[in-house]
């Protein structure tokens, strides 16, 4: 990483679309390295509720008999937000024998945060197959594992576990949702000094594409992105955007770094709304 000396952002103006508390870090990051930066947040964070009867339900029944299981296995750091509040509001303490697995750094740091050790965790690449590739996740036969997540998402974690003789369930815990605004919101300075756009999920560049309606559209696909995975490259292909850098490691410094060479390879010019 560039020290924050040499200040390699100093021109450029970064805009991130995640909720700003889980932006933090990245935020820091980016304004040490000279970066104006603005938050523009795609998707919402919505905790399962009474309302929606038998996810919540279920979620409860699993939380309940906890002890029954033994590895529970957190998608994302919103898992373990709501997966902590509401293990609190049923039982007392996570039980000992539980191993604790985390799909990321984030989540490490938020299972850290809470007081939880991490018995699982990739050591570079952090997505459902590096977590499935470790030696502690091949000999599952038997055992009994939770997944914390938000309601709906990729089938892959749970389909190779069950392949492999595991019993797996859902601890489907939040709801992420679109924000109801555009990208009218943005003023028009500001979207023609944007050099590059943060997205972190396949859902989140989905949202974005769609917030933007017809108005921005082509601004939009004509904006530099920095992103996660290749997964997401794949859906900015098919989406047609036009410049877009994956960052080699899914995390906030991959992130930076390529941000770094996204505001190298392409320098801010006047766009049309």
């Amino acid at each position: 990483m560039q020290t924050s000396d040499s200040r390699h952002l100093g021109k450029c103006t970064i805009l991130l679309t995640r909720p700003p508390h889980q932006s933090k870090e990245l935020h820091k990051l980016l304004e040490q390295q000279g970066a104006k930066v603005l938050h523009f947040p795609v998707i919402e964070i919505v905790p399962v509720s009474k309302t929606d009867a038998d996810n919540y339900i279920a979620a409860q029944q699993i939380i309940a008999r906890l002890d029954d299981y033994d590895i529970a296995i957190f998608i994302s750091s919103n898992a373990v937000e709501q997966a902590v509040e509401r293990v609190s509001q049923i039982r007392a303490i996570w039980p000992d024998k539980l191993k604790l697995a985390a799909i990321g750094d984030s989540t490490t740091r938020m299972l850290e945060h809470f007081g939880m050790r991490v018995d699982i965790q990739p050591a570079t690449t952090f997505n459902s197959e590096a977590l499935l590739a470790m030696s502690l996740m091949q000999n599952v036969q038997g055992k009994n594992i939770v997944i914390f997540r938000g309601i709906g998402g990729r089938e892959t974690l749970a389909e190779v576990l069950r392949q492999r003789g595991a019993r797996v369930d859902y601890a489907e815990v939040y709801v992420r949702q679109r924000p109801s605004v555009d990208l009218s919101d943005l003023t028009s300075d500001q979207r023609k000094g944007i050099s590059a756009i943060i997205v972190a999920s396949n859902e989140s560049l989905q949202n974005l594409y769609d917030m933007a309606g017809t108005k921005f559209r082509q601004w939009l696909l004509n904006t530099p992105m920095v992103l996660i995975s290749q997964r997401c490259g794949a859906l900015a292909n098919k989406l047609k955007f036009r410049h877009y850098i994956v960052a080699k490691q899914a995390s906030n410094i991959g992130l930076l770094n390529a941000a770094q060479q996204c505001c190298e390879q392409y320098p801010v010019e006047d766009r049309d709304d």
